[in-house]
């Protein structure tokens, strides 16, 4: 099934102030029933969505293009999925996994095993949410290697329990006030091509930052042979929307390789298709020994899955568990995604990733605010600066754009200090990519003229 034809009724449409009186309602709800350590970039309260199209409680209608954050992968309600989790919400909703076996769990391994981005066979944990799967994986790097250190980057997101908040680097308020955090974790610097030093060559930098890992760590930290793994996005996520170079993860791999260390890969965001392939990791043609993966994977339905190498999860029974991991509906779900992406979702994201890649190239020379714009598939950063020659970041300016575009129907976010981030569902057309185009340029350029000013939502609430 190819993605909708854009209809004239499929384009964004504001209808009331923003937030419109029904969505004042609830966000004051909110205010005094949930957790205030929720972070809500702007006013919008969802009602209802389908494709791309999110519709607020007042009426107002939104391009998604942060596909929930990248996790409405093949759109919001796909028929398909929503045929399967019916399906399979009238058969069975719960028997645990951990405890009990039922069919859909290894059928979705065997799923999984075909498209990871390693050499099987394989094996698959199941948990319900990307944080999970890293806590898993940094268990059982542990468990297997019987080792205890964990090299982890600066910038990296990998979740907010114990363990992985301990491998998270991106925010410090994150980290504020909840140490002492795991011990054993060293963090070292991520490559960021836009931002390395003037006359460095890009492979050569990207294989320097690797080898800190052995000329400082290993020299002068952690003795290589009590080091697990080193946890690594293969696309950097909320650090900023980073590629890694391809020659900082082969780099990765040989110093894994050398000192018997495990290669982890995070692919919870970058992973299901986002890139245009199954994995980000896949553009490197790097093996990691395990990777995670979550968001996209359902469609919706909280699902995260560790595949390793079989050999690694060694663990006996009783080492992990998860009373939800693996749901049969979450797995119906995942499922029914699969097929989709695997149909048109993968072609549709190199496509359209490489038409919104052309159609922005030019933006850092054209538009004064956009210092670099970078990406593979359905996953672009454009990172916002007051000057292109000392690259100072923009980030009141990011965010006001961020602000604006809301405004004018279309939902997107920010990552890192200053970068505006477009991951939209895969299944968005060429054209509905040119219409969010269109207005964020128009936004841009309102934002860097200084006619705009970010509005104070509590206020309007």
């Amino acid at each position: 099934m190819p993605p909708a034809t854009l209809t004239p009724v499929e384009v964004p449409c504001i209808r009331t102030k923003l937030p419109g009186p029904n969505a004042k309602r609830i966000i004051a709800a909110d205010e005094r029933l949930i957790s205030p350590s929720y972070t809500r970039s702007y006013p919008l309260v969802a009602s209802r969505g389908h494709g791309i199209m999110i519709e607020d409680v007042d009426g107002n209608e939104f391009y998604d293009f942060c596909a929930g954050i990248a996790v409405a992968s093949t759109g919001h309600c796909h028929p398909e999925v929503v045929a399967a989790i019916q399906k399979q919400a009238g058969e069975l909703l719960h028997m645990s996994g951990t405890d009990f076996y039922y069919p859909q769990l290894t059928e979705l391994a065997a799923r999984l095993s075909q498209i990871a981005p390693m050499p099987g066979p394989h094996r698959v944990y199941y948990g319900n949410s990307g944080t999970e799967a890293i806590e898993a994986a940094l268990k059982l790097a542990r468990y297997h290697t019987k080792r205890q250190y964990i090299i982890a980057f600066h910038g990296a997101f990998h979740g907010r329990t114990m363990g992985a908040l301990s491998l998270t680097c991106s925010k410090a308020q994150q980290r504020r006030r909840f140490s002492p955090l795991v011990p054993g974790v060293v963090h070292v610097p991520y490559p960021n091509l836009y931002r390395r030093p003037a006359g460095t060559d890009p492979e050569q930098y990207a294989r320097d930052t690797a080898r800190y890992i052995e000329e400082g760590v290993f020299r002068a930290e952690v003795p290589p042979e009590e080091c697990a793994a080193i946890v690594v996005e293969a696309f950097q996520g909320e650090g900023g929307y980073l590629p890694a170079p391809p020659a900082f993860l082969q780099e990765l791999r040989r110093i894994c390789d050398k000192h018997g260390i495990l290669l982890v890969v995070d692919e919870v965001q970058s992973g299901m298709g986002r890139t245009g392939k199954w994995w980000a990791i896949e553009h490197s043609g790097v093996a990691p020994d395990m990777i995670t993966t979550a968001k996209g994977i359902a469609s919706g339905l909280p699902l995260s899955a560790l595949i390793t190498r079989a050999e690694i999860m060694d663990w006996v029974p009783g080492s992990h568990a998860s009373t939800f991991g693996g749901n049969p509906v979450a797995i119906a779900a995942a499922l029914a995604t699969i097929n989709i992406i695997e149909r048109e979702g993968l072609q549709n994201a190199r496509e359209v990733g490489e038409h919104i890649l052309s159609r922005i190239y030019d933006w850092p020379q054209n538009l004064p605010l956009v210092g670099d714009v970078r990406g593979r598939g359905l996953m672009i950063g454009m990172e916002f600066v007051t000057d292109k020659q000392t690259k100072a970041p923009a980030a009141e300016q990011r965010d006001q754009v961020v602000d604006l575009a809301f405004e004018k129907g279309i939902l997107v976010l920010g990552c890192g200090p200053n970068t505006l981030r477009l991951c939209p569902p895969l299944v968005v057309t060429k054209k509905q990519a040119d219409l969010a185009l269109d207005v964020l340029e128009e936004c841009i350029n309102r934002v860097g003229s200084g006619k705009h000013r970010r509005p104070t939502w509590g206020e309007a609430a």
